[in-house]
């Protein structure tokens, strides 16, 4: 049996990317080869009611989104693609929820082959789980609790949908929208960019919907967790971080929205308090990054707009569909804000201490989103004519694969759309390859620097 000494020096050694194994890079040509394949699919005239060879540019911001599970749009998904173009976003968008190197597992051991210490590294950190005993099973266990979710979900759209339509066009709607819904992608087929607006009112879609976002939204290691543990004290700290934030910020958002948007005829100020309070509620849970909507977007005051720009650059849970910096994340910090205000040596929550480590991968995540986030927004303020809450609000989306957006997505330049597709990219896969950059170039140091103050504030 080896000893942790010797452990220490072999495992830095096992992970290096220089050592032959799969490395971080491995994720990003993976989705760069996936967004590619996209993007072919969707430029052939079959993808398309025109039949014809649209914008390669059109087509890389389509497959983008769907592979990012974003949902911004620059061409109505329900009206321009045909059943052949919108099968392969909803293909993209399964794959792109699910994570490369998690389907990539799962079709590994469709054809047989074994999983190594590298590649179970690498799926654990990209499913925000340092242990990699069990991790196989575990992925088997996440394909099969994605299929039933989704498969109920259209079950019940279908109870919707089906009065109104054919039923091969309710079956592919519910199909569609479920997939869409749990993957946190926002793309919709009703047609005409109206989103969920046509539903705003209607108890069944509205709360179907919620609940595949949220179930998507807070990922199947949380949701394991309750299920065997079932007592919140006994909970992992991290499950409780993620069940007491996303709590927190689905309450908070019901009750600012409700103050701002009641007096705002355009969106909720003209409806039932029983419908206000609904479309509330899911204008609360979709800047998760689902990306579905009730109400215009367009409409929403200001105010109202930054404060869903918050929600959506915190996001969803780490390993889940969802994009933003994490709710773990946010979390993390929010414990490391009240420490410190407490003067209390130890950072943590729950009666928990964090390893600094964490701490410094939360702050180091935050910042780079900022800074990536205000440079893309300088940047299409010089290119895009329109009003500056409007630019900011599309990079937040974009950033964090939303895909709600005040309406100008379609009318963006080239060069905007460019920007927003790059913005989609690396707000997926941002966080993500940073967290797995530090996993790889871990090392135990040989010495330490003599501490000294710097003075804060």
């Amino acid at each position: 049996m080896r000893t942790w000494q010797t452990w220490r020096t072999t495992l830095p050694r096992l992970i290096n990317p220089k050592s032959g194994g799969i490395s971080v890079t491995v994720l990003i040509y993976g989705f760069l080869a996936l967004i590619a394949l996209g993007t072919l699919l969707l430029w052939l005239p079959i993808s398309n009611v025109e039949s014809r060879f649209i914008s390669p540019i059109d087509t890389l911001f389509t497959s983008t989104s769907s592979v990012c599970v974003t949902g911004l749009v620059v061409v109505d998904t329900g009206t321009f693609w045909t059943p052949f173009g919108q099968a392969v976003i909803l293909l993209l968008i399964q794959i792109g929820g699910f994570g490369f190197m998690t389907s990539a597992t799962l079709l590994l051991l469709l054809l047989g082959r074994k999983i190594g210490l590298r590649e179970r590294m690498l799926i654990g950190e990209s499913i925000g789980l340092r242990r990699i005993g069990g991790l196989v099973g575990l992925i088997k266990k996440m394909a099969i609790f994605t299929i039933v979710v989704e498969v109920i979900g259209a079950a019940l759209f279908y109870i919707r949908l089906s009065p109104g339509l054919p039923v091969g066009s309710a079956v592919w709607r519910s199909v569609f929208h479920s997939v869409s819904a749990f993957n946190n992608a926002g793309f919709d087929i009703f047609g005409n960019f109206q989103s969920m607006t046509s539903y705003s009112g209607d108890v069944l879609m509205v709360l179907v919907t919620a609940a595949l976002i949220l179930l998507g939204g807070i990922s199947f290691i949380v949701l394991r967790d309750v299920y065997v543990v079932k007592r919140f004290k006994k909970l992992a700290l991290d499950s409780k971080i993620v069940i007491v934030t996303s709590v927190s910020l689905l309450a908070l958002g019901i009750i600012v929205l409700l103050i701002t948007e009641s007096f705002n005829n355009a969106t909720l100020g003209n409806v039932p308090v029983a419908q206000r309070i609904l479309d509330a509620f899911f204008q609360s849970v979709t800047p998760r990054t689902a990306g579905f909507t009730t109400i215009t977007i367009g409409d929403m005051a200001d105010h109202a707009l930054f404060f869903t720009m918050m929600l959506m650059f915190i996001g969803g849970a780490s390993g889940s569909t969802a994009g933003g910096i994490k709710v773990n994340t946010f979390g993390v910090l929010i414990s490391t804000l009240f420490s410190s205000l407490k003067w209390r040596e130890q950072v943590g929550s729950f009666g928990r201490a964090f390893p600094a480590r964490l701490v410094y991968r939360a702050l180091a995540i935050v910042m780079l989103a900022i800074g990536y986030m205000a440079m893309a927004v300088l940047i299409l303020d010089m290119t895009e004519d329109f009003a500056f809450i409007d630019i900011l609000f599309e990079t937040v989306s974009a950033f964090s694969t939303v895909g709600l957006s005040t309406g100008i997505t379609p009318q963006l330049s080239t060069a905007g759309r460019l920007i927003i597709t790059v913005t989609m990219f690396v707000g997926r896969l941002g966080p993500l390859t940073l967290a797995l950059s530090l996993v790889q170039r871990n090392q135990i140091p040989k010495y330490r620097y003599p501490d000294e103050s710097v003075r804060i504030g």
